[in-house]
């Protein structure tokens, strides 16, 4: 398979198999005819676990490690365990500012649907931020 083959197979773009193949996760072979890169099942199977890796969150260097660990006849998954647990810990705390930055919003647009604009001073922006206090 070509990039775009390879790439629509799994409906990604070529961008992503290139992406991943400059970084060495994917391995293509060179026809020995024209020097194109050929994809084939083992990139395929490859790309497919990287995807699904993303989409859990997983990071590229963490990708890498994954594949190393796989690569060097080991098996990944007490570091998949590992980082996934980190993740959902720091996906808790993103989490949980997210809902305290909402709720400032809140608290924000509902406390300045009551001020008036006013124009900006040589010391002040919008006394709209510079006097809420959350």
């Amino acid at each position: 398979m070509k990039v775009k083959q390879l790439a629509d197979a799994l409906e990604t773009s070529p961008h992503t198999v290139r992406f991943y193949t400059r970084i060495g996760i994917l391995n293509p072979r060179r026809s020995r005819i024209n020097g194109y890169k050929e994809y084939g099942e083992k990139e395929r199977d490859r790309l497919r676990f990287v995807l699904c890796a993303r989409n859990l969150g997983f990071s590229v260097d963490d990708i890498q490690k994954m594949t190393s660990e796989a690569e060097n006849g080991n098996s990944p998954c007490p570091l998949v365990r590992e980082i996934i647990r980190a993740r959902l810990q720091e996906t808790a705390l993103r989490n949980k500012e997210a809902i305290a930055l909402r709720l400032r919003m809140k608290l924000a647009v509902a406390e300045w649907e009551k001020k008036p604009g006013k124009v900006p001073t040589g010391h002040m922006v919008c006394h709209l931020i510079e006097d809420f206090e959350s």
